[in-house]
């Protein structure tokens, strides 16, 4: 079922002092920054040879990445991203063998303009887990 690693995202307070340590002290090449309000969070996207590394900054009242930046002032790993090549049989296969799908189960589009859902962490060893249509 599941596909490639598409990324690990971690929750940032402030993101620019973040692409600034990646970009600065590590080299790398990153996206622009792109303010996703369906979800509550701003991103940038440092792009490796064989994955990426999401940054998430809070957006807006109510984003879910400032309840996990409360509980983790210095930020951290928030989720890890893989690709599943049809979204919705495996939240169906998932869901039928006992796991959580947050939300009301339907997939929304992702900061990558394709399908995604989350999975409980409770469910997959403490890690928010997000899968991507591929």
């Amino acid at each position: 079922m599941l596909g490639k690693l598409n990324h690990v995202a971690i929750a940032v307070r402030d993101i620019d002092q973040a692409s600034a340590v990646y970009r600065e002290m590590l080299g790398a090449k990153l996206s622009a920054k792109v303010a996703q309000p369906e979800h509550g969070v701003s991103t940038v996207f440092v792009e490796l040879p064989n994955t990426k590394i999401e940054l998430l900054q809070p957006l807006g009242d109510g984003s879910p990445i400032e309840k996990f930046l409360q509980r983790n002032p210095g930020g951290g790993v928030h989720h890890i991203c893989y690709e599943v090549d049809d979204i919705v049989a495996a939240r169906d296969r998932l869901i039928a063998k006992g796991a959580r799908v947050l939300g009301d189960g339907t997939p929304k589009i992702g900061a990558h303009g394709k399908p995604v859902l989350f999975l409980h962490p409770k469910d997959f060893c403490g890690t928010l887990v997000e899968l991507e249509q591929a």
